[in-house]
């Protein structure tokens, strides 16, 4: 597969970069953070990333989508991740994947081309510890069709508490764990029986502790076969975030090395010591190669390729890397400027910690990826 952008993409890409740079600094985000916004994102911004269809890049064109496929996602996400914006798009375009795979035909018809229109929010409940666990949920699912209740509690659902509607990944049958016997549920986030608790993370981004006692939902699938959903689920949200965090590392890697060559320090600039020199050049060749695992997984998602599982764990576990690897360069690099709030190359570092952690850190990464190679 060619580990390029067509024109249209390109183009895509282009508008989204000017859209980032002048409607979502890294400015927004920290007026955001210090003024303690309510949703944690604004409103304003997100309708204008509505009028210009990102949050129907994914959806098919007969509910009302672009169809434009995950590379057009994907490098909308890039240009994100360079201006660190705060929106509920990853949230809900991965919550939406739960339809799109494992929804009715009703489902389809009826929640899609809200989340096209941006009138509707999606998030996906699935943690419940503080580590990664697909298969790990304890929260039960009673009843059939379109007549269930949800018991039990979820942490770290992204962007939960401005959610419309969840898409709750609870048990059926079996144990924690246990592949076999996950459900899907749609449960309004406002429905009897759901407490929903904000909470904010290092990076000042949204999350949510919900819990649910009995609440109301519908089913997505068939009741205990919510796995094969569930995997194509995280496998999207993973190729996507990494596609947003390419977009970081690669800002945080440019502004360090434009700052190698303006800091002087005895009289030359600091980015002429060879040790500095080679150090930059290790964050070269890591980003390079980090584009083209993103490229590719982006590529297969598209392509429903039989290889998106493993290279969404290889992007991943990448990715996880390579942002670790340059936010912490970048800081250091900057040296003690870079520990400073008002200095803007330290919201990177911080993003890339939440980041690693969200949908699996590179130790359960490599492990899965060992595990469908047959190992």
């Amino acid at each position: 597969m060619p580990l390029v952008l067509n024109e249209e993409q390109s183009m895509l890409k282009d508008a989204a970069k000017d859209f980032c740079t002048n409607n979502t600094p890294i400015t927004q985000m920290r007026k955001l953070r210090d003024e303690q916004s309510t949703d944690g994102f604004d409103r304003d911004t997100w309708r204008q990333m509505v009028d210009l269809g990102w949050a129907g890049i994914t959806i098919p064109e007969d509910f009302g989508g672009l169809g434009f496929g995950y590379m057009g996602l994907g490098v909308v996400m890039e240009e994100c991740g360079r201006t660190l914006t705060c929106s509920p798009l990853l949230a809900t375009a991965v919550a939406a994947s739960a339809i799109v795979h494992g929804g009715s035909d009703d489902q389809k018809a009826g929640l899609l081309p809200q989340v096209a229109a941006g009138e509707l929010l999606l998030a996906l409940a699935l943690e419940e510890t503080p580590h990664h666990a697909p298969y790990g949920a304890t929260a039960s699912v009673e009843g059939s069709g379109d007549n269930v209740k949800v018991t039990g509690a979820k942490k770290f659902v992204l962007d939960g508490h401005v959610a419309d509607k969840l898409v709750v990944v609870a048990r059926s049958s079996g144990a924690a764990g246990d592949r076999d016997g996950l459900s899907l549920v749609l449960v309004d986030r406002d429905a009897a029986g759901v407490t929903v608790t904000r909470t904010i993370m290092a990076d000042s981004r949204n999350a949510a502790n919900i819990e649910f006692a009995s609440a109301e939902g519908v089913l997505i699938g068939d009741a205990g076969k919510g796995a094969d959903t569930l995997d194509q689920v995280l496998d999207t949200g993973r190729i996507l975030l990494s596609a947003e965090m390419l977009g970081g590392l690669q800002e945080c890697f440019e502004r360090t090395i434009e700052y190698l060559k303006v800091r002087e320090q005895f009289g030359v600039p600091i980015g002429s010591f060879q040790a500095l020199k080679h150090r930059a050049a290790q964050m070269f060749c890591e980003v390079e190669l980090s584009k083209s695992v993103v490229l590719e997984a982006l590529s297969a998602l598209d392509d429903a390729s039989e290889d998106s599982a493993e290279l969404a764990s290889l992007a991943k576990a990448r990715l996880n890397d390579t942002y670790n690897l340059v936010s912490s360069e970048g800081v250091q690099m900057h040296g003690g400027i870079g520990m400073t709030d008002e200095y803007e190359i330290g919201f990177f570092m911080k993003r890339s910690r939440v980041c690693e952690h969200t949908f699996g850190n590179s130790a359960f990464h490599r492990n899965r990826y060992g595990e469908l190679q047959g190992y």
